[in-house]
C-alpha cells in the first residue's frame, strides 16, 4: 500500500509502481524524467511549478490538470492527446488507471474559492484507493471520502490545520493517514506529529518528510 512513495515537498508526491505518477511535482532535486502521469490539483507556484514539471516530463508523460492551466500546460510543449483537463465531481480513466475529482476549496478563506473548480483526487492504484487532497478545508465533500491511503494538507493559513485534517480523518477512516503541506511555506513538523498524535488507534499514520 505504501511502496513506492515518496514526498518531496509539500504535495509534491510520487508513487512508483508499473506506472510513475506524480501529484503537484514541486521542489524535485533532480531530473527524473520519468513520469508516466502528472496529476495537478491547482494552479498555485507550489503545486504547479513548470521548473519541476521539467524535472518530471517524459516524452510520453500524460498531464491531468484543472481547465484554467490550459495556457500554461500547451507551453510546455504537451500534445492535446496528452492533456486530460478536469473538474470537480466526474470519474475517468486515463491510459487503465481509474480515478475520480471532488472540489478542493476554503470555507472560510479567500484562497482557494470553490469557483475555480479546482480539485482532489482520488485515485485507484493497484486495488487499493488514495486520496490527495491538494489545497482544501474541511469541507462536505471531504468527509465522504473512501480510501485505504490519505493525504492531507495540516499546514493551516491556506489549507485545513492539523486539528481539522484529523477530524477529517476520523470521520472517513482510511487505513494510513499521511499530513503533507507544512514545513515549506507554512506550518512545522509541530504541526505533522501533532496531526499523528491525535489519529484513532485503528489508523496508521507515517511522516516522509
Amino acid at each position: 500500500m505504501l511502496d513506492g512513495i515518496e514526498i518531496f515537498a509539500q504535495s509534491s508526491i510520487k508513487i512508483s509502481r508499473d506506472k510513475i505518477i506524480y501529484f503537484d511535482p514541486y521542489k524535485i532535486p533532480k531530473s527524473f524524467n520519468d513520469a508516466d502521469l502528472i496529476f495537478i490539483t491547482h494552479s498555485h507556484f507550489d503545486h504547479f511549478s513548470e521548473e519541476d514539471l521539467r524535472k518530471v516530463i517524459s516524452f510520453n508523460s500524460i498531464i491531468i490538470a484543472p481547465y484554467d492551466l490550459k495556457e500554461s500546460i500547451k507551453n510546455l510543449g504537451f500534445k492535446d492527446n496528452n492533456v486530460l483537463f478536469v473538474e470537480p465531481n466526474k470519474e475517468y480513466d486515463v491510459d487503465g488507471m481509474k480515478f475520480s475529482t471532488i472540489p478542493a476549496y476554503n470555507i472560510n478563506k479567500p484562497y482557494h474559492p470553490r469557483s475555480n473548480n479546482w480539485v482532489s483526487y482520488i485515485v485507484n492504484i493497484d486495488n487499493y484507493v488514495y486520496y490527495i487532497a491538494g489545497d482544501t478545508d474541511l469541507t462536505v465533500e471531504a468527509k465522504k471520502v473512501k480510501c485505504n491511503v490519505a493525504f492531507v494538507p495540516v499546514g493551516g493559513v491556506y489549507t485545513m490545520n492539523y486539528k481539522e485534517a484529523f477530524y477529517l480523518i476520523n470521520i472517513i477512516k482510511p487505513d494510513v493517514a499521511i499530513p503533507i503541506h507544512y514545513k515549506t511555506v507554512v506550518g512545522t513538523d509541530v504541526d505533522a506529529n501533532n496531526f499523528i498524535s491525535l489519529l484513532d488507534k485503528s489508523i496508521k499514520g507515517k511522516i516522509f518528510y
